[in-house]
């Protein structure tokens, strides 16, 4: 039953929690805005109005009707296409409008960071999307969505399709904003140029009056409507206690615009309205371009959203909305369709191209069994599928938020350039009095337009922009490797390594492994060694537990079953103890040297040894030459046997070889290494997980265990080695690029600083000047999209 808020009788939204104490009753309210207004009412002594009203109070407008539907977030159902959830954190990515420098961020991270219930938020300034993690039963994804509301910035759901939308209506924002400033420049322009020269002769005192009212008829437009996001920027900022890059501008401006209105209303002083409009000209002109180049950076991520369809058929024709489908639920993909949801083909044999995800070209065959995903593309035949997760844990959702994980944790050159920032704009300011004090008493004239120019020219926009867009377009550029980032560091700690450490099997190997022969010990059939051998091996996920799977028979159970990690798999059968794993585990006291096989035993007597094989990748070799010619040392490590190890190693040229390495051995033997070394380790099995923890780089491949890509920082969706050398020749791009961003950003401002200060910069050319210098980083930033990366 629906309960009616007890202040103004509307329904209450189910999932909200909004109650005020009345009359000695708890009673329910249907939004903040009631729960505010009661709240009041009763604090003041107020509350015989409840007793004596006749009819409920009209609805609290304390809070926009924007914040009101915040609450409709909280609903379960609504919350499953969007929030993550694990044990009492939730967590989701959403979209930001209004961000536009790191004091930004800073100032949404410090706010809402500081509410109880909040674990994390992270804020992107060029992709304007922020990952919000908070303990579900502290509280409510409408209070932290409402924080951001009233710090003045607008925040909902990340959706690819509406923050598109958003994007477009924004650009359209600016073009009328900055079609008008640059009618106004032009009419104004006009204007001043009779003004200064005379054109027209000797103009008397009362027409140039006249020309001074009509260009501040033209200019006020440009100050009140095509600069209002500077001045939002700035309140926002000021509000938040912090300095924003739009603070020294919002000041110049208006600073001018007064100015110049005293000057026409006294009719003394100089004004300068055309100044102002092509100040807010340029200044446009330069945000523009700088939100399409941003807007590049950040779509790549986005744009994988898109690949998933918006309808799914159903198995009896019938088309529903994707967003509606439930785990368990059974729908038809058409030939040439985008594959709309994470699930398991149930009827059919197809080609799927998983190159969005994998980078690879080459369709892959599915067949009943296997696992297709959303945005994937179906071949030329229709097939089943039975859907698996839901879209907010689909692998595609994944791969976005774990880039925007990524671009969001900030590394540690990215946090010291946003702090110099901040802490510049207020130098600035104190830079910018200073200047005034001083030609206010050597040029009284031309004081406050030097003041002007400082404040513009050195506005440190450049400097924010140097990391986080490089650091964007490079995570970008990664996505089409097929590599997913799972942590900000690896450009970083990619461009230092110097010792490689690396998996064989599942790694250096396809992992593809085939039992080539059975031997048999004692008088059992051979069908029933392999079915008891995968019975006890469908409770692992090594790739030689995967060989066995053609042998799987149900009539064949095992109970008690133990997993000893690096040595083999035990458990029950028929009331017998069954052992399959290495000769060490399953023979006691063996002294086999046979490297390519694996054992079985019952009841501790050894019963059949399986022969496998597996074939090494065919980019192996040229992978590892590729490192050591760089002086890199290479380190294979390896749970197989040492003979096994060095048949390998020997093919693909290692001559570092550590062998028969239990987890805890991997691990010790990275904290043993030397301190100067930088390791980066590559494997794909449970038993590589502890170490891909411990090294200062793990790349997991895409086909190993979720434990491993769970423990690492990269995970290579295609299994091809050799995009790891591409991935480590646009790390070192990057970081050539974010020096020279860094070196041309503060460059600039150390040079146009004493020039501005000495009066030789003119406002008009300052404002060039800096949004020339944002424009030129965005746009070396974006190189790194290019296929080469140069």
């Amino acid at each position: 039953m629906c309960k009616s808020c007890y202040h103004c009788g509307e329904e209450v939204p189910v999932n909200t929690d909004f109650q005020v104490e009345i009359l000695g009753s708890i009673r329910e309210m249907c939004c903040p805005g009631c729960e505010t207004v009661a709240q009041t009412i009763v604090d003041s002594g107020l509350v015989s109005y409840y007793q004596y009203r006749t009819a409920p109070a009209e609805k609290a407008d304390l809070v926009p009707e924007q914040l009101r539907a915040l609450v409709h977030y909280d609903n379960d159902d609504v919350q499953s296409e969007f929030v993550r959830n694990s044990d009492t954190t939730s967590e989701v990515t959403l979209s930001l409008d209004g961000v536009s420098c790191a004091a930004c961020a800073w100032l949404i991270e410090k706010r809402v960071g500081s509410k109880q219930g909040v674990v994390s938020i992270r804020v992107n300034t060029t992709t304007h999307r922020a990952l919000l993690a908070w303990n579900k039963d502290e509280t409510k994804l409408s209070e932290l969505l409402g924080e951001i509301h009233r710090l003045g910035y607008k925040a909902a759901p990340f959706e690819a399709d509406k923050q598109e939308s958003a994007y477009h209506e924004a650009m359209k924002q600016y073009l009328y904003r900055l079609g008008i400033a640059g009618l106004a420049t032009m009419q104004v322009m006009m204007l001043a140029v009779a003004l200064y020269l005379e054109v027209f002769g000797d103009l008397d005192a009362e027409f140039k009056n006249y020309f001074r009212w009509v260009s501040l008829i033209f200019a006020t437009p440009v100050m009140l409507y095509s600069a209002l996001p500077f001045y939002i920027n700035a309140w926002r900022s000021i509000r938040g206690f912090t300095l924003g890059m739009d603070v020294p501008v919002s000041i110049a401006m208006i600073f001018a615009y007064v100015a110049s209105l005293v000057a026409t209303v006294t009719e003394q002083g100089e004004v300068f309205f055309e100044s102002i409009s092509m100040f807010a000209f340029f200044l446009l002109v330069g945000r523009f371009l700088e939100m399409r180049a941003r807007r590049k950076a950040a779509a790549a991520s986005g744009n994988l959203l898109k690949l998933v369809p918006a309808i799914a058929t159903k198995l009896d024709g019938q088309q529903v909305p994707v967003k509606t489908l439930q785990i368990g639920d059974h729908i038809r993909v058409l030939p040439g369709e985008h594959i709309p949801a994470d699930g398991l083909i149930t009827l059919g044999r197809v080609h799927v191209d998983e190159s969005m995800l994998t980078g690879e070209s080459v369709p892959v065959v599915k067949k009943v069994g296997d696992a297709v995903f959303a945005g994937t593309l179906n071949g030329d035949e229709s097939f089943n599928l039975e859907v698996t997760t839901s879209k907010a844990d689909s692998m595609i959702a994944n791969i976005v938020r774990l880039q925007d994980e990524a671009q969001l944790s900030k590394p540690k050159i990215a946090e010291i350039a946003d702090t110099v920032a901040r802490y510049f704009v207020g130098v600035i300011l104190i830079i910018a009095v200073g200047t005034w004090l001083y030609w206010n008493n050597t040029r009284p004239d031309d004081a406050f337009w030097i003041m002007l120019a400082v404040l513009v020219a050195t506005c440190p926009c450049a400097l924010s922009l140097a990391t986080p867009t490089a650091l964007t377009c490079a995570t970008s550029r990664m996505g089409h490797l097929g590599i997913l980032l799972r942590k900000s560091h690896v450009f970083e700690t990619l461009c230092k390594v110097n010792h490689l450490v690396i998996d064989k099997t599942g790694t250096l190997t396809h992992g593809d492994i085939v039992i080539s022969e059975v031997e048999r010990f004692q008088n059992i059939e051979e069908s029933t060694l392999l079915s008891i051998a995968a019975a006890l091996e469908s409770y692992a996920n090594h790739p030689i537990a995967k060989a066995f799977r053609p042998y799987y028979d149900a009539n064949f159970y095992v109970t008690n079953v133990e997993n000893i990690i690096g040595s083999g798999i035990q458990g029950d059968y028929q009331g017998q103890q069954v052992k399959i794993g290495s000769a060490e585990f399953v023979i006691h006291n063996a002294e086999t040297t046979d490297s390519q096989s694996i054992f079985l035993s019952i009841d501790d007597i050894h019963v059949a040894t399986f022969k496998y094989q597996d074939t090494i990748r065919q980019e192996a070799a040229d992978f590892i030459r590729s490192f050591q010619n760089s002086g890199i040392k290479v380190t294979l490590l390896t749970g197989d046997s040492y003979a096994n190890a060095q048949l390998v190693a020997k093919q693909i040229g290692i001559s570092d070889v550590v062998a028969q390495a239990k987890p805890e051995d991997k691990l010790n033997f990275l904290r043993n290494l030397d301190s100067s070394d930088i390791t980066m380790m590559i494997g794909d099995g449970i038993n590589d997980a502890p170490t891909l923890a411990g090294a200062h780089l793990s790349v997991a491949m895409g086909g190993g265990t979720d434990v491993a890509k769970a423990s690492a920082d990269m995970v290579l969706l295609g299994d091809q080695l050799d995009r790891l050398l591409s991935a480590r020749e646009l790390a070192l791009q990057t970081r050539k690029i974010i020096r020279e961003n860094l070196a041309w950003s503060l460059g600039y401002n150390v040079l146009i600083l004493p020039l501005a200060v000495a009066g030789l910069v003119a406002p008009y050319f300052a404002v060039v000047g800096m949004s020339a210098s944002s424009i030129i980083v965005v746009s070396n930033s974006l190189r790194l999209l290019n296929e080469k990366g140069k």
